[in-house]
């Protein structure tokens, strides 16, 4: 092979990626002055798989308040307390404003495993408890009234896995089911009414497109742009794409090398160079009734 086809290939896949990190960034929708919550299983997932995401809406410029709510402390292995520790400077890292932007939940309910599939009930319970906006006390006996008031909540977005958790694990399957739940149970008897808070799912694909790193960019933005064709929102759009550019990508490295050193195992040293979800989320806003 001649020395210029050698030097011709990378550099033409770093093109790409660039005109794509940039057509993405500056004409593709995205979420702008909303209270976001990231909903994930274990200290990491914010990392791994979820950076794309966390980078991007940090972003000063769009005025977005962004947070993250783990609900187990990833003990399965003994090392919860260093973990709980972990997942702060990994979002400190990743931009979210202070390390109590942070709710690490630490219950029976939630254990870190690859055998338990946690309740979708206790996962609505306490959605509903964190941020479900609550009547006065003095009206709850006005049941009639109530009923005919918009459902109200603290937070605009949930953003967390969909119902095949990218890489399956139960604990992340769990999520989407309960996060549904809470809009259902959040909605109910509330017929005509718009829910307050989009659920917004990660995309997961086939282990082909999983482990191309970056090469998948550009069908999952001709993908997100089909989708998106008939979409007239673009404060709360049907699909949002999130790109990291190589300082992010960079960036999203370090949360993991730095922040969760505990994990660096010898295979995730494969998933933060050429896993997709490194380089490439692309949420889709779950229609739940």
């Amino acid at each position: 092979m001649q020395l210029w086809l050698v030097l011709a290939i990378p550099i033409a896949l770093m093109t790409g990626w660039f005109y794509t990190v940039t057509v993405v960034q500056a004409r593709f929708p995205t979420l702008r002055e909303k209270a976001i919550v990231l909903l994930v299983a274990h200290p990491d997932d914010e990392a791994m798989f979820f950076s794309p995401t966390v980078l991007s809406l940090t972003r000063p410029s769009l005025g977005n308040h962004l947070k993250i709510l783990c609900l187990s402390n990833g003990n399965a292995d003994g090392l919860g307390a260093t973990r709980a520790q972990e997942i702060k400077a990994s979002a400190i890292l990743l931009g979210l404003r202070s390390e109590s932007d942070v709710l690490l939940v630490d219950e029976a309910a939630f254990p870190d495993s690859m055998a338990v599939t946690w309740s979708p009930s206790a996962i609505a319970t306490l959605l509903n408890d964190l941020f479900t906006k609550k009547a006065p006390k003095a009206r709850k006996q006005a049941s009639a009234t109530i009923q005919d008031e918009a459902p109200k909540a603290t937070i605009d977005v949930l953003i967390t896995f969909d119902k095949y958790g990218v890489s399956g694990h139960p604990n992340h399957r769990s999520l989407y089911h309960g996060a549904v739940e809470w809009i259902k149970g959040l909605m109910k008897g509330k017929s005509g009414w718009q829910s307050p808070v989009s659920v917004y799912t990660l995309t997961s694909t086939n282990i082909q497109r999983k482990y191309i790193g970056a090469l998948d960019a550009p069908l999952t933005m001709v993908l997100s742009l089909l989708d998106s064709l008939g979409g007239k929102d673009r404060t709360l759009p049907n699909r949002i794409l999130f790109l990291n550019d190589v300082l992010s990508y960079r960036t999203a490295q370090k949360a993991m090398t730095q922040a969760h050193r505990s994990q660096m195992l010898w295979f995730r040293w494969g998933w933060i160079s050429i896993g997709r979800y490194m380089f490439v989320n692309d949420l889709i806003r779950q229609k739940i009734t």
